[in-house]
């Protein structure tokens, strides 16, 4: 991970932070198509983060390191999602990985596919998460 000095102090990215309305039931469904377990539990909010991280001070992996590897934070709103995301997750299947199988997978486990406008020649796939964010 990059880190990047401002003014004299050093930065870096901790987390994505997602509304919601059901923060157990959205971060249970992240935690299970990320595979990343959840890291913080509380009523009002819910983190996920990668089972290794880099720590970026020795350049080392360290196992459950979470406070150093961003991670997606689910905190608890009263509204729904009314509007388009401005900022969205990219994933990616494995190399060996079927795209038609993983997005069906996602949509059998509650995504559902949206179109935004991206054409019959585009090769990526636009999806909701149960909530509507897109990715």
């Amino acid at each position: 991970m990059r880190r990047s000095r401002q003014g004299g102090r050093t930065v870096r990215w901790a987390s994505v932070v997602v509304d919601s309305r059901d923060v157990h039931a959205l971060a249970a469904w992240w935690s299970e198509t990320l595979g990343w377990p959840i890291t913080y539990d509380a009523d009002d909010e819910v983190e996920v983060s990668p089972a290794t991280t880099l720590d970026v001070a020795s350049a080392s992996v360290q196992p459950s390191r979470p406070t150093l590897s961003p991670t997606l934070t689910f905190v608890s709103v009263p509204e729904g999602k009314t509007v388009e995301n401005r900022l969205h997750v990219d994933l990616a299947p494995g190399p060996d990985d079927d795209q038609a199988a993983d997005v069906q997978a996602l949509v059998d486990r509650g995504a559902t596919r949206i179109d935004i406008g991206q054409g019959s020649d585009i090769t990526w796939v636009v999806l909701a998460d149960p909530e509507g964010n897109e990715f």
